[in-house]
């Protein structure tokens, strides 16, 4: 069957798998019940989930969900230790209008996952050969072969996850016409696309669309490299998306158990992160994006 706009999860290995065992230390259980309580103060501003429509992710793919609790029980890949950098590693050739989506999406993720964040020398695309592309859809390059051939061999030793952006469309094989993004979650290596993002080119509404639209991908699929599944309990980042138009539905923001799941596993404080992103979406413009950080900054300060 073939698939017009989707993403595509590698989850062989990403510590999803839920076990009975308790809290591994005392200050996980006191940091558990300290998040938990924040989650309760944050619900009333957080819109739940409806019923999937026709098309949408939840009617093709029926999800049990994941709460905080159970993240924390599943024993998750966490940006913490020696591995606690994400490593963006541009592929091909950018305008300068892409790569400022490129920069600032790398900004956004620090902020985002409280986590350092550092862009690598760009790599060509001729490192991808003949055989991992296809001149379908204007000429595509083959997923598994970016995470395969090209990241796996250069991941450095402290990736939390090593991440490459194109302006190429992306195909990950036989049966899908595209794909947004694909992430090897065991490997902590994955690739995305500006290429379906619109045109960064055109009017600041246009750019920053683009932007968004990037930004939403590289957090979400983050996300799941840090063993965060969907959601199925809020209007959230980490809602599964089967199209285009489900994806623009979504918001940028995390709901209260997902948001929890980033402060436990990155050691953020609440506030201070929704201040960061307050102030990111302010000098870009997101108007929304940052009057709802500013309602969450509110209900945390009372």
């Amino acid at each position: 069957m073939v698939t017009g706009y989707a993403q595509l999860y590698v989850l062989a290995g990403c510590g999803a798998m839920l076990v009975n065992a308790g809290f591994a230390a005392a200050e996980d259980q006191e940091a558990v019940k300290k998040l938990t309580a924040v989650i309760g103060k944050l619900q009333p501003l957080h819109a739940k989930l409806g019923p999937p429509g026709p098309g949408d992710w939840l009617e093709a793919h029926p999800e049990p969900g994941q709460s905080f609790v159970q993240y924390v029980r599943s024993d998750p890949v966490t940006p913490k230790g020696k591995r606690h950098i994400i490593y963006i590693q541009p592929l091909g050739e950018f305008t300068q209008t892409e790569r400022e989506i490129v920069n600032l999406t790398a900004d956004f993720m620090g902020r985002y996952f409280n986590v350092p964040v550092k862009i690598e020398k760009d790599l060509p695309l001729s490192l991808v050969p003949a055989s991992a592309r296809r001149s379908e859809w204007g000429g595509q390059i083959l997923t598994g072969y970016v995470l395969d051939k090209i990241l796996k061999p250069r991941l450095p030793e402290d990736a939390a996850a090593y991440v490459a952006f194109t302006a190429s469309d992306l195909w990950p094989g036989e049966g899908w016409n595209f794909v947004f993004g694909q992430a090897s979650l065991q490997e902590r290596v994955a690739v995305w696309s500006i290429y379906r993002n619109g045109n960064a080119e055109g009017k600041l509404e246009d750019f920053r669309l683009c932007l968004l639209r990037t930004m939403k991908i590289a957090t979400h699929e983050t996300g799941h490299m840090f063993g965060m599944e969907h959601c199925i309990a809020y209007e959230c980042n980490m809602c599964g998306c089967n199209n285009r138009e489900e994806a623009d539905r979504r918001p940028i923001q995390l709901c209260p158990e997902c948001v929890a799941k980033v402060w436990w596993a990155a050691g953020a404080n609440p506030l201070p992160r929704y201040e960061k992103l307050a102030s990111f979406c302010e000098k870009q413009g997101l108007t929304a994006e940052r009057e709802f950080y500013q309602r969450l900054i509110e209900k945390l300060k009372e």
